[in-house]
């Protein structure tokens, strides 16, 4: 059988879950699907998406490099912008 590519879920490293539930969420749009912490303190793990596009943001520390960079090919940005 042929290697198949079922999905992409790039992490992305948030510093602030309030900003990034803004940034995400408020701003873009994503639904959050789910959230993971192992306990009250330690930190989070999210997934969110919108139209087929799937991220995970992440607390962990060593998890994805702050300053990363995402290409999303996408079409209606004008439209989503105004």
């Amino acid at each position: 059988m042929a290697l198949q590519i079922l999905e992409t879920a790039p992490l992305m490293r948030i510093f602030d879950v309030a900003k990034a539930r803004e940034f995400y969420v408020d701003f873009l749009g994503f639904t959050v699907d789910w959230e993971h912490r192992f306990d009250e303190t330690a930190p989070l793990y999210m997934q969110v998406s919108r139209a087929g596009l799937v991220l995970h943001l992440t607390e962990h520390h060593g998890d994805a490099c702050p300053g990363s960079a995402v290409f999303v090919r996408v079409t209606g940005l004008r439209d989503f912008h105004t």
